[in-house]
């Protein structure tokens, strides 16, 4: 393994970090070295990502959601009368 030095560190910044680690009972280092491998994961997705072709949606997403919302509030109208109208029958039946 090599050693890394990183020098002019913030103070406030190298305080959080020291909490964060003693809040995640493991060292500086850990957490310093797992950032990095955050980091440098995180732009290799970016750069796959920016590879791939773009989709074109015939839709916008904001209007296929707001269709798929007023879906699911109109199944949840027919459900609760279909259960009001079962739950009224059973008390006629009962009575």
């Amino acid at each position: 393994m090599v050693n890394i030095r990183v020098k002019n560190i913030p103070e406030k910044l190298h305080n959080r970090l020291r909490r964060y680690a003693r809040d995640q009972k493991c060292t500086l280092g850990e957490i310093i070295l797992e950032a990095i491998k955050r980091e440098l994961s995180r732009r290799e997705w970016h750069k796959r990502l920016s590879r791939r072709s773009s989709t074109q949606l015939r839709s916008l997403a904001a209007d296929l959601l707001e269709e798929e919302r007023r879906q699911r509030s109109c199944d949840s109208q027919i459900r609760f009368k279909l259960e009001t109208h079962a739950s009224a029958l059973s008390r006629r039946q009962n009575s």
